[in-house]
């Protein structure tokens, strides 16, 4: 069976991706889970699409033969002038924290009442031996909470409410918010994509 390769090493991610990816007539499976050690590779590209394109690239490069995603998402904040961005995972240090990223997120918008609005990009790219099959986006726009709300997914997920609902994503049962989120968005065209190219190249 073919094998699919997921650039992440968080488990709670590598859990959603693969709920959303299901159906594939593929082998899932996250960098932890193989047996070669993959280097981390460093996210210093200026955009969610160049550092998806770099990590799947590298990854696909490594493991012969295997269709490889990697994605890139993060929020969007306009009163911050677009922070946390590309830096999401690293908003509060390298450690990548997610309680910490939340908790300065919080902090700098303090004195914020009005113009709360935000929104959650993903961009996922799918590559095989070095070489770009495809490339997905999802976006969802919505507004930073005051304080946090629910204990499931992950990220800024407490403190996100997307448009048009009342609850943070983390509050949302996770099999709504996978229909409705940004990752979804993404993944439902990635999913295509792979569709497309396993009945290409059986």
């Amino acid at each position: 069976m073919q094998q699919l390769i997921i650039a992440t090493r968080n488990k709670k991610k590598l859990k959603e991706l693969k709920r959303l990816l299901k159906g594939l007539p593929v082998k899932v499976k996250g960098l932890h889970q193989l047996k070669g050690k993959i280097p981390k590779i460093k996210e210093d590209k200026k955009t969610f699409i160049a550092n998806a394109k770099k990590k799947a690239l590298i990854i696909s490069k490594l493991i012969k033969g295997a269709i490889v995603l990697a994605d890139d998402s993060g929020l969007v904040v306009g009163c911050l002038g677009g922070a946390p961005g590309i830096n999401s995972a690293r908003y509060a240090g390298v450690s990548q924290n997610d309680d910490k990223n939340i908790a300065k997120l919080l902090k700098n918008m303090k004195s914020i009442n009005t113009k709360r609005g935000a929104y959650f990009i993903c961009t996922a790219v799918i590559a095989r031996n070095n070489k770009v099959v495809g490339v997905a986006e999802g976006k969802i726009e919505g507004i930073i909470a005051k304080e946090r709300h629910g204990r499931s997914g992950f990220g800024y997920d407490p403190v996100f409410i997307p448009k048009g609902h009342k609850k943070t994503f983390a509050w949302m049962k996770p099999a709504y918010k996978n229909r409705i989120s940004h990752r979804a968005k993404a993944l439902k065209q990635a999913k295509t994509i792979i569709q497309k190219y396993l009945r290409e190249h059986p």
